[in-house]
């Protein structure tokens, strides 16, 4: 499934993908894909398959919870006259 492939970047900045390594991800004409900088490189990945694992790390927490007890430590400090 991995594999090398050699691509250039064009005048206008374009990437022309490999056809195989779009059928094997079913990319077609249309399909946003996202570029994620890592400190490996530059990942690419559908925009629907970044959300699923968007969603699959937030559901281990309760982000609203965590924003409600930083809003309060907030207010907290601001009535203390603190910054």
């Amino acid at each position: 499934m991995s594999g090398t492939f050699h691509m250039t970047v064009g005048n206008k900045g374009r990437v022309v993908l490999p056809a195989d390594v779009r059928a094997r991800h079913n990319w077609a004409e249309g399909s946003v894909l996202i570029a994620v900088e890592t400190a490996d490189g530059v990942l690419l990945v559908e925009r629907s398959e970044l959300l699923k694992q968007i969603q699959a790390k937030l559901s281990d927490t309760n982000i609203l919870e965590e924003l409600f007890a930083e809003r309060r430590a907030e207010a907290a400090r601001e009535d203390r006259g603190e910054s």
